[in-house]
């Protein structure tokens, strides 16, 4: 049996309009990351966000990415993706979106 109150993420914002994307990117925790990240997209504190540290990601998670896109969009701020993981990659190429994530 999976124990789904183990699993986790984080956003952190860093200096120079960075931020860091820690755990899991699914059901279960995309909703705080959702206001945490839109929330550092509208004040202008972030343009990159650096997702080393997501260790699995469902479509949840790919569409918390496209819904940042279109909160900094909204706002007419940058922001880009690093370090897409593989899983990510794929599953947005299956969506046929990866053109909106992977253009840095």
């Amino acid at each position: 049996m999976n124990d789904r109150a183990t699993e986790s993420a984080s956003f952190e914002v860093h200096e120079r309009e960075r931020a860091l994307v820690n755990g899991i990117l699914d059901f279960n925790t995309v909703g705080a990351l959702l206001v945490a990240g839109s929330r550092a997209i509208n004040s202008g504190q972030v343009a990159f966000i650096d997702l080393k540290g997501v260790t699995s990601g469902d479509s949840a998670g790919l569409a918390l990415l496209l819904e940042w896109l279109s909160v900094a969009r909204a706002a007419k701020r940058p922001l880009r993706y690093e370090n897409m993981p593989m899983q990510l990659q794929q599953l947005s190429r299956l969506s046929e979106v990866e053109e909106l994530l992977l253009w840095n």
